[in-house]
């Protein structure tokens, strides 16, 4: 009996990884082969090997537009670290407080938290309110916009995941005198390592590869995310499918890494608020 429950595992484990390569890998592997072609064997686009491996390419989309890709990774590098740390901070906060707390303020700010998942982003008004505090296409800006965005998400799972930790651990820290702001720094947040994680690392591919707020919060040449130098190269590089898909290998690598790195985390840091005892 377990040896044919030990089968259905590794069936489906296979099965998986094989959709997985299907649903996933082709395409990564199709596009990798064509930015190493030249323009006219990448035009054919066929899942080839170049005749000749052209690495130059890469070379040719970093040095565009005056190094605007380089620039770009600059700035969502900055956004993306910036916006982590404040989802860290007021997340892990806010999670604490509304799992610990269990009066009517706190269940209503728990509603509001899951409102905060469903209602979509007004880019006008927000760009008015923006304009208005004189931060619009600023850095300051962004940050604030991709913690909005993300901070529901990112409450929710502090709050699931602070149900494992003991209180007792907050009442012994309060009978040694800890006050409020040092129990959180010194016992709880310590505790909190697995789901900030998860938190940073999702966070982190969400914002690094977010296309429509900066497309409209933060526009400008010297502003460029790397998701929007993609969408400049579309119709730049329409009949150099070899730079297109180049610049999409250099944006995709680095998120790539660090997602199959820490992808145990991921989901160590997700399920361990699930389960109690």
């Amino acid at each position: 009996m377990k040896r044919k429950h030990n089968f259905k595992r590794l069936a489906a484990d296979i099965i998986g990884v094989a959709m997985a390569l299907i649903i996933f890998g082709i395409p990564f592997v199709f596009i990798l082969l064509n930015s190493l072609k030249d323009r006219l064997e990448s035009n054919r686009l066929a899942m080839s090997l170049p005749t000749v491996f052209h690495f130059e390419n890469y070379l040719t989309v970093l040095e565009n537009n005056n190094y605007q890709l380089v620039t770009a990774f600059k700035n969502s590098i900055i956004m993306t670290i910036g916006a982590v740390i404040v989802l860290i901070i007021t997340g892990s906060m806010a999670g604490y407080v509304l799992q610990r707390r269990k009066d009517r303020i706190t269940k209503f700010l728990s509603k509001l938290v899951l409102i905060g998942l469903m209602i979509p982003t007004a880019i006008l008004p927000t760009i008015w309110v923006l304009q208005k505090l004189g931060i619009y296409k600023t850095m300051f800006s962004i940050i604030l916009l991709q913690t909005a965005l993300n901070i529901s998400f990112t409450i929710m799972l502090y709050q699931n995941f602070m149900e494992t930790i003991p209180v007792e651990l907050e009442e012994a820290g309060f009978m040694d005198g800890a006050s409020t702001m040092k129990l959180f720094a010194y016992i709880i947040f310590p505790l909190l390592k697995p789901v900030t994680a998860t938190v940073v690392i999702i966070n982190a591919i969400s914002v690094f590869n977010d296309f429509t707020t900066p497309l409209y919060f933060f526009p400008g040449s010297e502003n460029a995310t790397v998701q929007l130098t993609l969408y400049n190269y579309i119709g730049q590089f329409a009949n150099s499918y070899n730079l297109l898909f180049a610049d999409v290998i250099v944006i995709v690598i680095p998120m790539l890494i660090l997602f199959l790195i820490f992808n145990n985390r991921i989901v160590d840091g997700m399920t361990a608020g699930s389960v109690k005892g």
